[in-house]
C-alpha cells in the first residue's frame, strides 16, 4: 500500500461550522494495531458551505493512528421522512481485507442520536462501538476494531 498522510485536514479558515478534531486508531482482532490501513470518510456538507468537499482520507502508521480535521455534519434526510442524527460515514481497508468495511461515526454528545433510524436497528449493546468519545472542546475519539472483542459495527451495504 502506498504510504500516504495520516492526518486529513477537510477545513481552513473560511470553513462554516463547528470545527472537530477526530482522532482514533485501527485495531485488528487482538488488539494488535493495524499499520497500513486506510481510512476514508464522508459526511454532509455544513450548512451554506458550497466549499466544503465532505471527503477526507488517511493512512496509519507504526502507531495505527488516523486523525480528521473537520466541520460537526449536520442533520440529513432519513428514507423514512425523518432526520438522521449528524454522522460520519467511514470506510477501511487494509492489507488481507479483501472487502471494504463500512460503518458510521456518531457524536456521544448528540441528542439526536436517540431518534436516528439507522443507528436504531443496531442492538442496544453494540451502539457504543460507533460512538466519538468527547476527549475536550471540539475533540473525539473513535477506535476502529476490525474484529473479536469490541468489534466496531460495520454495515452490509
Amino acid at each position: 500500500m502506498i504510504r500516504g498522510r495520516r492526518e486529513c485536514r477537510q477545513v481552513n479558515d473560511a470553513s462554516v461550522g463547528t470545527l472537530v478534531l477526530i482522532e482514533g486508531q485501527v485495531f485488528d482482532g487482538g488488539g494488535n494495531v493495524i499499520p497500513d490501513a486506510l481510512v476514508e470518510t464522508w459526511q454532509a456538507d455544513p450548512p451554506s458551505d458550497a466549499r466544503f468537499s465532505g471527503y477526507g482520507w488517511a493512512h496509519t502508521r507504526e502507531d495505527g493512528a488516523f486523525r480528521f480535521e473537520t466541520v460537526k455534519p449536520g442533520r440529513t434526510p432519513a428514507p423514512d421522512g425523518g432526520e438522521q442524527a449528524p454522522h460520519i460515514v467511514v470506510s477501511v481497508m487494509a492489507r488481507g481485507i479483501l472487502t471494504r468495511f463500512l460503518t458510521r461515526i456518531y457524536f456521544e454528545d448528540e441528542a439526536s442520536n436517540a431518534h436516528d433510524p439507522v443507528l436504531a436497528l443496531v442492538p442496544e449493546e453494540r451502539r457504543g462501538t460507533l460512538m466519538a468519545r468527547r476527549t475536550g472542546q471540539g475533540r473525539y475519539r473513535f477506535d476502529l476494531v476490525m474484529q473479536g472483542a469490541g468489534e466496531t459495527v460495520f454495515f452490509d451495504v
